[in-house]
């Protein structure tokens, strides 16, 4: 099998600065608005890709879009529902249409749902995996209709995967089921030259856990939060919890032609937690 070109460049001119370079690619990453998506999009483009940042918070999208301008980078922002199809299908078709290609997908949009399986109605079953689990099929879908030889696709999983909690059996099922997809996916879509992979984040002070800090009251407490971060942090080997740009690193990597000949993996950006 003939190994996927290096771009237009070769062996001999690249160096390790250069092999992280995006410079005229275009991203797409979804749930971009904040926390995992945030710190990919704006990694993203320090690379030089261009992104359209997605998010269901359009307002949230346009201020990620702000930083990147900020810190010299392009990005838009997208409104965009990841749980309808037909959304996804215009996201991708837009973005080809204004920007002329699209070689790079971060299917990171998500949510939880806290509540024990025996518990869980129906209908919020279905929305935590239309959010979580849906959305990583009809991204891909969409993206492999267009994408070229070389481009990549990264999934946004959750170190769930790995373990069994109390409350969390929808977003684990919907992470499962993205890792599958994960796999899959990698294995039709590689023969095209396109490279899926995913990136399972261990327990990161983002949005989704700052939730764990709100009390009965709806308040948020720091303090509560603070004692659940130094609870979390003492499962990883490395003794601290992951900020959002840990992951963000992990989707540069993937994303770039450093990982030209990685498909099907999903890295683990967790301290060594899945280890213990």
């Amino acid at each position: 099998m003939t190994m996927i070109p290096i771009s237009e460049r070769t062996r001999s001119e690249m160096d390790l600065a250069n092999v992280f370079r995006l410079n005229g690619r275009v991203a797409i990453v979804t749930g971009g608005g904040s926390g995992i998506g945030r710190a990919s999009a704006t990694v993203l483009a320090a690379a030089g890709a261009r992104v359209v940042v997605a998010d269901l918070d359009e307002a949230a999208a346009e201020t990620t879009v702000s930083v990147i301008k900020e810190q010299g980078g392009e990005a838009v922002a997208r409104r965009v529902d990841v749980s309808d199809p037909a959304a996804v299908n215009v996201l991708v078709d837009g973005t080809v249409s204004g920007l002329g290609r699209l070689d790079i997908l971060v299917n990171n949009a998500g949510i939880m749902i806290r509540r024990p399986l025996a518990e869980l109605p129906p209908e919020e079953f279905d929305r935590v995996l239309s959010v979580n689990l849906k959305s990583v099929l009809y991204g891909s879908q969409a993206a492999a209709r267009v994408m070229a030889p070389g481009s990549s696709i990264v999934n946004t999983l959750s170190t769930i995967i790995d373990f069994a909690t109390v409350g969390t059996g929808s977003y684990a099922a919907a992470k499962k089921g993205g890792e599958a997809l994960t796999r899959t996916f990698a294995v039709e879509l590689g023969p095209r030259g396109i490279r899926v992979n995913g990136v399972a984040p261990g327990w990161t002070d983002s949005g989704i856990t700052r939730q764990r800090g709100v009390d009965d009251t709806g308040e948020f407490r720091q303090d509560r939060f603070d004692e659940l971060a130094r609870k979390m942090a003492s499962s990883s080997p490395l003794g601290a919890v992951a900020e959002p740009i840990d992951s963000a690193y992990a989707v540069l990597y993937l994303s770039s032609e450093a990982s030209r000949f990685v498909t099907g993996h999903v890295i683990r950006v967790n301290g060594g937690a899945s280890m213990v």
